[in-house]
């Protein structure tokens, strides 16, 4: 494709510049609108700018990819619902053997979430999780944050729903849910663990420390996170809650304490004494008990609160039965659908429709107006890669993206050791400074018709390729990747146990860890 006129060139380079610096830094000074406007907006210049026709920048938006997103976005938000991201954390407390065992759950644990639910979505209901385990453990959050965001990453590269670049190659590409994990797959497996040693032997001596020297630099103040808070997060958690009061038990004192242990009542000196309410006409009991440790006043409620409790208790028990009944049989349900949709994709079917038809079978069986549920979907994300569509097809458009590319594919063919290493190199460099979503838009076609000369096979190990490094490519800088970000963001803003996870600390780790996984990982998928 030969280069469209001087101005066309100019503006449309100018139209993806301004889209390249807002979706890099979404902050800027001059512009602070975000991603998703300055998204929009670098396809209204491709428009203005008549670098292409409203006609083709509408074809430009690739339909069966924003329909694989939002029903990927939906199953999750049900999962969430349904307390699947609690049951896997749960597995990372569960009789952990210590730092380095529990180190070791994270990256994995993170790793087949992030395949199953997508990077972004492991990362957001997690990181506060993580980080209330290791306030537990008085362990350092550090080496925990990184498994995290790292970990998810490399597992997000085995399958086409795990990241919005893998959905973009399979839909692009053809390439079955099938084929798709089975070529890369076992490299995600010798990716995450190889990650995993790396922060093993980056982290050994923190991992190492004593909880008691711990307690010690801490000064003596031990903050210990509840087991039922960490056994029971949840991304929006609710703690708050209000006591229902009525006319009758607003004039009552509640029983401050219901119970005392037997052992500890043996040896207390009990004092049983009947005193008046002014509020209320009845006697009420006190018990009076009082130890070398504590004093404590157990104050009984009037017996006939009692009477119409113990009345009302039997028809409690009964609803409260048949509530959990009704929600089991509502998590079922959505574990099968969702393993449904998982063997609907692995046996070829079309993903987009697939996955919406999953959407819509759970908001169907969720008998409840679905506005709530469809007000958490990300629709941002949505417009965001609308506009994406535009712009990148509009630069395509100038002849630049191709010009530079004939330069290159001599060198970077698949058929050779140097060309895989080269092209792994300009897929490593340009998803950390265009962003991997972009660079599989521009390199994608390219890379696949010269690879598809060789053979029909090399044809498909190519687009494998581009969607394992441009995935672990996200992990070489903390603004490779949009989990990353997420990571960082939520664990700075977590109450109590927040971390500042910066960019130094980061890319320190980031750099071996993605070069060396990246590496290993190339031998396999090619080996495919």
């Amino acid at each position: 494709m030969a280069l469209e006129s001087t101005a066309k060139v100019v503006l449309g380079c100018v139209a993806f510049s301004i889209f390249w610096v807002l979706a890099v830094f979404p902050s800027v000074p001059f512009m602070p609108v975000g991603r998703t406007a300055g998204s929009l907006l670098g396809a209204m210049l491709m428009v203005l700018f008549r670098v292409m026709t409203p006609e083709q920048a509408y074809a430009a938006i690739d339909l069966p990819i924003l329909g694989l997103l939002f029903g990927t976005m939906v199953v999750s938000i049900f999962l969430e619902r349904a307390d699947m991201f609690q049951y896997l954390g749960s597995m990372l407390s569960w009789k952990s053997r210590g730092s380095k065992d529990l180190l070791f759950r994270v990256c994995l644990v993170s790793a087949v979430a992030s395949a199953l639910f997508t990077n972004d979505t492991t990362c957001v209901v997690l990181t506060e999780f993580i980080l209330k385990v290791a306030r537990q453990n008085n362990l350092p959050p550090q080496p925990f944050l990184l498994a995290l965001a790292s970990s998810s990453n490399i597992g997000s590269s085995a399958t086409p729903i795990g990241n919005p670049q893998n959905l973009v190659i399979a839909v692009t590409s053809g390439i079955s849910f099938g084929s798709f994990l089975f070529g890369i797959f076992p490299a995600m497996i010798v990716g995450v663990i190889t990650n995993t040693c790396i922060l093993l032997c980056y982290f050994w001596k923190h991992l190492s420390v004593d909880k008691e020297r711990d307690q010690e630099s801490a000064g003596g103040q031990d903050v210990v996170v509840a087991d039922d808070e960490v056994t029971s997060h949840r991304f929006t958690p609710a703690r708050m809650s209000r006591a229902n009061s009525n006319s009758e038990g607003d004039r009552d004192i509640q029983v401050a304490i219901r119970s005392v242990r037997a052992s500890s009542m043996s040896q207390e000196m009990v004092e049983v004494s009947t005193v008046c309410d002014r509020r209320d006409d009845g006697p009420r009991k006190v018990t009076r008990t009082t130890s070398r440790q504590r004093s404590v006043i157990i104050e009984d409620a009037p017996e006939h609160i009692f009477d119409g409790d113990e009345k009302e208790k039997p028809l409690e028990e009964e609803v409260v039965k048949q509530k959990k009944w009704k929600v089991l049989a509502w998590k079922t349900a959505v574990y099968l659908t969702t393993l449904g949709m998982l063997v609907s994709l692995l046996m070829g079917l079309n993903m987009s429709w697939t996955a919406i038809t999953a959407a819509l079978v759970l908001l169907a069986l969720d008998f409840t107006d679905a506005q709530a549920c469809l007000e958490k979907v990300s629709y941002s994300l949505l417009i965001f890669f609308c506009g994406m569509f535009i712009t990148v097809d509009g630069f395509n458009r100038t002849g630049i993206p191709n010009a530079l590319w004939e330069l290159v594919e001599p060198h970077a063919r698949i058929d050779s050791a140097k060309g895989i290493a080269l092209l792994a190199v300009v897929i490593l460099v340009l998803s950390n400074v265009a962003s991997n979503v972009p660079t599989v838009l521009l390199l994608g076609t390219r890379v696949a018709a010269s690879a598809g000369a060789i053979s029909p096979a090399s044809e498909k190990k190519a687009w494998l390729i581009l969607a394992w490094v441009s995935t672990v490519a996200g992990n070489l800088t903390l603004l490779g990747s949009a989990a990353n970000l997420i990571v960082c963001e939520q664990a700075r803003r977590a109450q109590f146990h927040g971390y500042n996870l910066t960019f130094w600390s980061h890319l320190r780790f980031g750099v071996p860890s993605t070069i060396i996984v990246t590496a290993i990982g190339l031998i396999i998928v090619v080996s495919y």
